[in-house]
């Protein structure tokens, strides 16, 4: 999937989330239906920030336990795997045959 950085500024935090990614959602709801393909893209953009929350995790590290992030990029980095978990485990729920 093509993934594109844009630098925040004004203009673009009050951009819809639908027009920022038209393109992607486009594709993944053609693909996947309209709901999976939200997800998808969801999905995507939590595993680019936990990505980025990653980076700045290198170089910001603690003190009290050298080698681990601080403890705010920390809790950053579980709350962003959590929710990539609950929109993994929905996109399994909605993809499973309903009986």
């Amino acid at each position: 999937m093509k993934r594109v950085r844009l630098k925040p500024d004004a203009t673009h935090m009050k951009t819809s989330i639908f027009d920022k990614h038209r393109d992607t959602l486009e594709h993944h709801e053609t693909m996947m239906g309209t709901a999976r393909g939200r997800l998808a893209v969801a999905l995507d953009l939590l595993t680019d920030s936990l990505a980025l929350v990653g980076q700045h995790g290198v170089y910001c590290r603690s003190e009290r336990f050298p080698g681990q992030p601080r403890m705010d990029i920390a809790l950053v980095l579980e709350q962003l795997d959590d929710a990539k978990q609950l929109v993994q485990s929905a996109m399994e729920e909605l993809r499973s045959p309903r009986p």
